[in-house]
């Protein structure tokens, strides 16, 4: 497609109040999901999060990594088990978790970026005592799956005032030396409550809250947070929906001004979503 010159221009110019209204501020971006698989789509994410850095908004990208730890698991014959959507962590699994996730794939993921062009520092919730834990008591236990307790963001302003994104890997301490799995949703959130966040972004592979999951173009824009109990009792906020908006419920009232669960297999979401007047997903407030 060809772009005239004029057009390109009229493009910034239309983005310029957001780079504006965003410009010293800081932005949490839950990275997961197929955004984090297809080639394409990570090297359109990584190319977002540098933009952003170069116009001088501050990104802390959070991210999971559930396909590689089952790939790992996979290749030391281990059989992946969950309950209720969390991953049964026992001795053996958290030590291939803490492996992968603050190893390959965070190592992976500041290296994509720094090939665009932003400094990145790879960190993880061990990282300074960032992500103080204790166990999940969820029912049947579930093993090494811990609760964020506390949030030292130190290392992670840190990192921001040298001018680096920070890019962070959800394993935590435990107050008695164990290590803890934890949920990269929730991690996300309580880091952009942290940090004061203006806006909090959680990736994901649906469009955003549906009125009809089945049907794309009914997606629900916007949702102030009182609205939320609601939308559960009429079932339009069900099943794998529930955690992630009361993520973001959770941010909002929190102090994040902002709360949106975008579409990460759309290339360039995020652009879309932080300096676009129509935005992409749905934005809780």
């Amino acid at each position: 497609m060809n772009i005239s010159n004029a057009d390109k221009a009229h493009v910034l110019i239309q983005a310029l109040p957001y780079i504006q209204k965003y410009s010293g501020r800081t932005v949490v971006i839950k990275y997961g999901g197929n955004a984090m698989i297809n080639e394409e789509l990570k090297s359109a994410v990584m190319s977002d999060i540098a933009l952003l850095n170069l116009v001088g908004i501050n990104v802390v990208l959070v991210h999971g990594g559930g396909p590689e730890i089952t790939d790992m698991l996979k290749r030391v014959n281990k059989e992946s088990k969950f309950i209720n959507g969390l991953r049964v962590t026992d001795k053996e699994t958290i030590d291939i978790v803490q492996m992968v996730l603050a190893g390959k794939v965070n190592k992976s993921l500041v290296q994509h970026l720094q090939k665009c062009g932003a400094p990145a520092v790879g960190l993880c919730g061990l990282d300074g005592n960032m992500l103080m834990a204790e166990k999940l008591i969820a029912g049947e236990d579930i093993g090494y799956v811990g609760e964020i307790k506390e949030v030292n963001a130190k290392v992670i302003q840190d990192v921001i005032n040298s001018g680096y994104v920070p890019i962070i890997s959800t394993v935590a301490c435990g107050y008695n030396g164990d290590v803890y799995n934890i949920n990269a949703d929730i991690a996300a959130a309580q880091i952009a409550a942290k940090l004061d966040a203006c806006n909090l972004i959680l990736m994901t592979d649906i469009r955003g809250l549906l009125r009809d999951k089945d049907d794309e173009s009914t997606l629900i824009s916007s949702v102030n947070v009182s609205e939320v109990p609601m939308l559960k009792r009429e079932g339009i906020i069900s099943g794998g929906m529930i955690p992630k908006i009361d993520c973001c419920v959770e941010a909002v009232r929190r102090g994040v001004s902002r709360a949106y669960i975008i579409d990460g297999r759309i290339p360039h979401s995020i652009l879309i979503e932080m300096l676009t007047a129509e935005g992409i997903g749905t934005m809780f407030y």
